[in-house]
């Protein structure tokens, strides 16, 4: 049992551990992430530059740092506004069903329909190339499968007994949409949250190595990799580092979202046999 609650934890502080060196970036390195060295170009790592130094003589270290508050902070955005539009949108179609049901649910199959990558792409090729425009285009893809999943959710709570109750003492729909049935389906907006923000993290690592994100000098994990790509067998650790920061975080919320499934459906049983 110990041992099982230290590889669930594992994740987590990993993930902290990833938060707090992103948010503490001026008191880990230095260095500044976008000052170019001609001294330096293409030095190896070393006690100086731990994670050696790119093209341009820039420390790669100091660049992973940096570029952790873009990925990191694009993604969260782009994770919360996603929640926000399904939970609106699967609130409003469990609850009311009808024609309001119906148009929303083509709605979201017409999303769903499309590879969420491609349509992310095609978002970014309309808009300039920023940070706010890969947050929209990775907001505007991932919302549907949040609104499909609450509504599920909303049509399970909407026929409880303290719901019938609620509505039979004259209790607006906007009073139990927001009192009875938003409550019993935060939970599992978190769940699907923690289980999506690795794959908001890889959209947003691609968008910004194809070019459609943060434009350079400003660093991103994608754009790293991205604008080094081509020194991958002669100067490795210029890709690797930025490359392992995307897989070591997107493993690690992963695993995060896996936890807090297994704790949302035991949580989801006991509820059952209460």
């Amino acid at each position: 049992m110990l041992k099982d609650n230290m590889f669930s934890r594992l994740p987590i502080i990993v993930l902290l551990l990833i938060v707090v060196a992103v948010v503490f970036a001026p008191y880990i390195t230095h260095y500044d992430p976008i000052s170019i060295n001609l001294d330096e170009i293409k030095a190896a790592p070393s006690p100086g530059h731990p994670f050696g130094t790119d093209c341009k003589g820039r420390d790669v270290l100091a660049r992973v740092l940096y570029g952790g508050r873009i990925s990191l902070g694009v993604s969260f955005a782009a994770a919360l506004v996603s929640l926000c539009i399904g939970f609106t949108v699967g609130l409003l179609s469990g609850y009311y069903g009808g024609w309001v049901d119906t148009l929303l649910m083509a709605i979201v199959d017409l999303t769903l329909a499309f590879p969420s990558l491609l349509l992310a792409i095609g978002i970014s090729v309309v808009l300039p190339p920023t940070k706010f425009t890969v947050m929209a285009a990775i907001a505007l893809v991932g919302w549907a499968s949040f609104a499909r999943l609450i509504r599920g959710q909303v049509l399970k709570v909407k026929e409880m007994a303290y719901v019938e109750a609620a509505r039979s003492l004259g209790a607006g729909n906007l009073r139990i949409l927001a009192v009875h049935i938003f409550p019993q389906c935060l939970s599992l907006g978190l769940v699907i949250l923690g289980i999506k923000f690795s794959g908001y993290i890889l959209t947003e690592a691609s968008l910004s190595f194809l070019g459609l994100g943060p434009q350079p000098p400003t660093p991103s994990w994608g754009n790293m990799i991205g604008e080094n790509r081509a020194y991958i067998i002669s100067e490795p650790w210029m890709v690797l580092f930025p490359g392992l920061a995307i897989a070591v975080t997107a493993l690690c919320f992963n695993l995060f979202g896996d936890f807090m499934q297994e704790k949302y459906s035991n949580y989801d049983d006991r509820q059952r046999r209460s």
